[in-house]
């Protein structure tokens, strides 16, 4: 239908932090919108492919995480453009309830003692709320693909499925050394913080068994399906969720 490119917006070095640009001949979609501050980032990136803020036609947010919903009030406000999320995490969005943190490992528990995750971001309403299990057809925005609500990561957490195989899966799946890193980018881990690994496992699997081939995260990736599927069925084996086991934190 449309040809589509996936251009890789470094928000932090060493890809700890990325936000994805979708582009085709029709428009472009942006995923995720980085930290706090990140607009002047994805306007110089936009640039460098003789692109400019009206050019997104659509901001897709995967979850409520500061570091995916930092700068969608602004980039909103720059392009025009909608934002589009999910239900579940509308509440995190609007700043109504505190976001709630269910921490991996030790990564994740020192990660929770820094600034960098309670940062606060301008709140919003999302202009296209996703419900339930929802998918939204992303044609009329010049993308051939959908959005999917896959939870996991937080109750809201959406991925966008593209026809050419790829997935851009927010935090379902990280990877490097320290998410992301300057290491071991080809080796899939858990992010900091996971509401439910036996809900992550199931969609990655899913993901995989309906084509797709090449998997693109907020940290670190892109990763190729043995390596997704290694890590979906370690995560099968955690079983339970870890918010029920008293690792789950609220924001500050």
């Amino acid at each position: 239908m449309f040809d589509t490119q996936i251009i890789t917006i470094p928000i932090l070095p060493f890809g700890m932090v990325n936000a994805h640009l979708i582009r085709s001949e029709a428009g472009c979609i942006l995923i995720d919108a980085g930290i706090p501050g990140s607009e002047r980032k994805i306007g110089k990136a936009l640039a460098q492919h003789g692109l400019s803020f009206p050019d997104i036609k659509l901001i897709v947010v995967t979850h409520a995480h500061t570091d995916h919903a930092g700068s969608a009030a602004a980039l909103r406000r720059l392009s025009g453009a909608p934002i589009l999320a999910h239900q579940d995490d509308a509440d995190f969005y609007s700043r109504k309830e505190p976001m709630t943190y269910c921490t991996t490992s030790w990564v994740g528990k020192l990660f929770l003692k820094t600034p960098v995750p309670h940062e606060p971001y301008d709140g919003f309403v999302p202009d296209i709320m996703m419900t339930n299990g929802d998918t939204f057809n992303l044609l009329d925005f010049g993308v051939d693909g959908i959005v999917r609500h896959t939870g996991g990561h937080t109750p809201g957490s959406i991925a966008v499925e593209l026809a050419s195989d790829d997935m851009m899966v927010g935090d379902l799946i990280a990877s490097g050394i320290l998410i992301g890193g300057m290491m071991r980018k080809a080796r899939a881990i858990r992010p900091p913080f996971e509401d439910d690994p036996a809900t992550v496992s199931r969609e990655l699997i899913r993901m995989v068994e309906s084509g797709g081939k090449r998997f693109h995260m907020g940290h670190g990736g892109p990763l190729e399906v043995p390596e997704v599927m290694r890590h979906a069925r370690a995560l099968a084996r955690l079983g339970g969720d870890p918010c029920a086991s008293g690792q789950c934190h609220h924001a500050h």
